[in-house]
């Protein structure tokens, strides 16, 4: 397994590949999964799923001193015919369907939310608006769930939007019937204080195709844990992602694709720009393939683009390989400043360096913010990058 690093600008680093029946990589340092809290030691800081996250600024998620308060969050979904929405009790069977707590947050999450949101698709609905759910925060502390369930061979696309000001800890399930298609765009873009801790996991049905696109803006501490495996050969996941961190800002992105069934996929891309004193951003991307998983084809790649002194990057990619009957398999992950070449050539057709540098952080995000497929959703990220690199001018 590769140590993760304090990544100076201009570095390039890259994690493990082990060969072997019973290595041990960071998915499986921790306890194992669990709907009990009980069954997760608190933290404190020294933990390889906890080293990088700053706990002291999670305001108790971590130590049970958290309790729901105040207005907590407001939860409004828009969705069009075809889709039913439920809000359910802790007794629904397809609450954890796709996958139980890994760590005390989510449990926490788990074991304290009262009511849970389900939306489902039904079998061979193909929709052709989105369905759009605002996690608006209104102030204290909340705890939440919510599952998005597609029939088989429905198609679906996801935009979930958080804003506002709260403490939130919550479990996020998304659940593919066979030869389903859904797109998931989770966009994290609270206020300056507050704080999101949230475990994703998707449940791959055969030949279904699942696409999570996780962007990141706003918050003091953001950690997503997004999780992936497959309940049936031919399943395809793909896992993007973008953050711009700014001073001061902790954002956190911990992946985990989870090849255990044979001759699935997976690709990985998340980019992020950080600027000013104390912006750390980290990237942890586990991908294991069980000795099962043969035919598995999988990649996965972080770049980071640090803007200004004072930023700091952890970016981790480990790769833990149970069986020699593979497809593909690779990972890679850059961290360095802006390329003086590609500013010389704009600086030099008469472009002001600071449109210079603007053209340039467009281009490092535009291959992701293009996997969105919604215009008024890229347009919105695109005048919030515009917005992010006024305030470093």
């Amino acid at each position: 397994m590769a140590e993760a690093q304090n990544i100076p600008a201009g570095s390039t680093t890259a994690g493990s590949i082990a060969v072997a029946a019973e290595s041990t990589v960071a998915t499986r340092m921790s306890a194992p999964p669990s709907f009990d809290v009980a069954d997760f030691p608190v933290p404190h800081g020294r933990e390889e799923e906890w080293r990088f996250t700053p706990l002291a600024r999670l305001r108790g998620l971590h130590d049970g001193t958290a309790v729901a308060s105040g207005e907590g969050v407001k939860v409004e979904i828009e969705a069009p015919e075809g889709v039913t929405v439920e809000t359910v009790g802790r007794e629904d069977e397809r609450l954890g369907k796709a996958g139980k707590p890994v760590d005390r947050v989510a449990a926490q999450a788990y074991s304290s939310f009262e009511k849970a949101s389900v939306v489902t698709v039904a079998k061979e609905a193909v929709l052709t608006e989105p369905i759009r759910i605002a996690v608006h925060g209104q102030g204290g502390v909340a705890f939440g769930h919510q599952v998005i369930e597609l029939g088989a061979f429905a198609e679906a696309v996801v935009v979930i939007d958080h804003t506002g000001d709260a403490v939130l800890a919550a479990n996020v399930d998304y659940v593919l019937g066979d030869g389903a298609k859904l797109t998931v765009v989770s966009v994290q873009d609270w206020d300056e204080k507050a704080v999101h801790v949230a475990q994703h996991n998707a449940l791959v049905g055969r030949d279904a195709s699942f696409k999570s696109v996780v962007v990141t803006f706003g918050g003091d501490v953001v950690r997503i844990h997004p999780r992936v495996s497959y309940a049936a050969p031919g399943g395809e996941a793909e896992l993007f992602g973008l953050y711009f961190t700014d001073a001061g800002q902790h954002q956190e992105h911990r992946l985990l694709v989870d090849h255990n069934t044979p001759h699935c996929k997976s690709n990985v891309a998340y980019k992020g720009a950080l600027q000013g004193q104390d912006a750390h951003a980290v990237w942890i991307g586990d991908v294991l393939i069980q000795a099962a998983a043969e035919g598995t084809d999988t990649y996965e790649l972080n770049r980071n683009l640090v803007l200004t002194d004072g930023a700091r990057v952890d970016s981790v990619p480990n790769l833990e390989i149970e069986t020699g009957e593979i497809a593909g398999a690779g990972h890679a992950s850059a961290t360095g400043r802006f390329d003086d070449e590609q500013l010389f050539y704009l600086m030099s057709r008469g472009i002001p360096q600071t449109e210079a540098r603007r053209l340039v952080v467009r281009g490092f995000f535009a291959e992701l913010v293009q996997q969105i497929g919604l215009p008024d959703v890229q347009e919105r990220l695109l005048a919030k990058i515009e917005a992010e690199l006024e305030a470093s001018v």
